[in-house]
């Protein structure tokens, strides 16, 4: 009974500080925007005016996108660290987000004088999707025959920056023409979040951690041991290539639309751990998602006004909220060694 009392009133606090940070985000900028107003306009829809087409052409759909981008990476950093049973684990750190980066640039740079900068928001994820794969299955090749946690962590991120070096190689080269859209992506926003883009990120997010969601009780049964997990039916094998494309497929998505995001997959799971003091994944999964969009809401918010009119990129402020917890894991773990 305590537990779930306990859980409730996580996602009431969830919930309060999901709306907090929505209006938060909407009524902050140069045009200052009621609640009056707010929910006229989303009742009415843009009647041409300043306020709304402030409200639906800028703020509501990046809002709504760094809800769902934000949850979506969160999920697939919870994914990575049960995969690898390992709590540092994350789309970041094992290279994996490099690894879109390094084919998204090769899509952008390469076709740039074809398509214009006009390009499908979807041909962009199937090349962070396969970018991501690949950083993957260079993890997974190296995690086979290292078991010890800092070197994995290490090979991880020295994947990360061989991929770096190879989307700095191609930048070297390209024209300047090439490198505006480029550029603007890979310093990680979500300012370039439009409708369509929004309409994008949500098909492919949504399904995804649906799915997820849905194999919260073989994930259950995985946290307590592969043995365990056969015990009760799971097909490992299946299991873990599951595991390994839905974690993929979500930090794609970021990538493609948002661009390159530091220490979100490490920091939220642990965060939402502590909040709801429970490892049970039928309770953490909607949880870590609903944490992952605050948090993402709060780093938006601070990277637009902290030096207005200038805007920050997404990941110095992610960094530098979530640095600190990966940190604090570390000595946490190295104490309990």
């Amino acid at each position: 009974m305590k537990k779930h009392v306990r859980y409730a009133g996580g996602f009431v606090v969830l919930a309060v500080l999901m709306a907090v940070m929505l209006y938060w985000n909407v009524n902050t900028g140069s045009v200052h925007l009621s609640l009056k107003r707010i929910a006229q306009l989303l009742r009415f829809g843009n009647d041409g005016s300043l306020e709304g087409n402030i409200l639906w052409k800028i703020r509501l759909s990046r809002m709504l996108g760094t809800v769902v981008l934000g949850g979506g990476l969160s999920i697939a950093g919870f994914l990575l660290q049960t995969f690898f049973k390992n709590p540092i684990a994350g789309p970041f750190v094992l290279g994996i987000s490099s690894g879109s980066r390094l084919f998204v640039g090769f899509f952008m740079l390469a076709t740039a004088p074809i398509a214009m900068g006009n390009f499908s928001p979807y041909a962009i994820f199937i090349a962070a999707f396969a970018g991501a794969l690949l950083s993957m299955a260079l993890v997974l090749a190296v995690s086979s025959r290292v078991q010890n946690l800092a070197m994995l962590l290490v090979i991880g991120m020295m994947i990360g920056y061989i991929c770096d070096a190879g989307t700095n190689f191609m930048i070297t080269f390209a024209e300047s023409n090439q490198l505006r859209n480029f550029t603007i992506w890979s310093m990680g926003s979500f300012s370039g979040i439009t409708w369509p883009t929004l309409a994008a990120t949500a098909v492919i997010t949504l399904p995804t951690v649906a799915v997820v969601f849905f194999l919260s009780k073989p994930l259950e049964a995985y946290l307590l041991g592969e043995n365990y997990a056969k015990s009760m039916g799971v097909n490992i094998r299946n299991f873990r290539l599951a595991l390994i494309i839905l974690s993929s497929v979500l930090a794609a998505c970021v990538v493609a639309f948002a661009g390159p995001i530091s220490f979100v997959g490490i920091a939220v799971p642990h965060i939402t751990r502590l909040l709801f003091k429970t490892s049970r994944p039928m309770v953490l999964i909607p949880a870590t998602f609903l944490t992952g969009g605050v948090f993402c809401l709060l780093c938006d918010l601070i990277a637009r006004t902290a030096f207005a009119p200038v805007e920050l990129s997404i990941s110095t402020v992610t960094s530098v909220l979530g640095a600190p917890v990966v940190i604090w894991l570390m000595i946490k773990r190295r104490k309990g060694a």
